[in-house]
């Protein structure tokens, strides 16, 4: 991937992020502040039948790992979406949080710091 000036507006990729506050072979030259991806999700009606149904049999509630994994992914995308608006090619310190909004409706966010970073020269 090239680590090139980062046009504003291009999604930072998903390698150039990291829970960490370095990211490995660069150095950060900005920082550009804290970016955010929200998204707020229901359970559907019928989603909320079928994981009772599994509750029944128990294990894993394949219908809510899947709804909760996809509402995570499309959180994160907004961090990095959010990330190269402001001119950054990484993420770091990204983290999740989750808050039950109401009853059956949850709010996901994700966030970190967008940085600039160059690659650090090999000697």
């Amino acid at each position: 991937m090239a680590i090139g000036q980062a046009s504003r507006g291009a999604m930072v990729a998903h390698n150039m992020v990291t829970t960490q506050f370095e990211l490995d072979g660069f150095k950060v030259v900005r920082t550009l502040g804290v970016v955010r991806g929200i998204v707020v999700r229901s359970r559907s009606i019928l989603g909320t039948i079928g994981a009772s149904l599994q509750t029944i049999v128990g294990g894993n509630i394949s219908l809510f790992t899947q709804l909760c994994e996809k509402t995570r992914a499309d959180a994160f995308d907004l961090m990095l979406l959010h990330a190269g608006q402001l001119g950054g090619n990484a993420v770091v310190g990204a983290r999740y949080d989750a808050t039950e909004v109401m009853q059956g409706v949850t709010e996901v966010l994700a966030y970190g710091t967008a940085v600039y970073v160059e690659p650090v020269p090999r000697s």
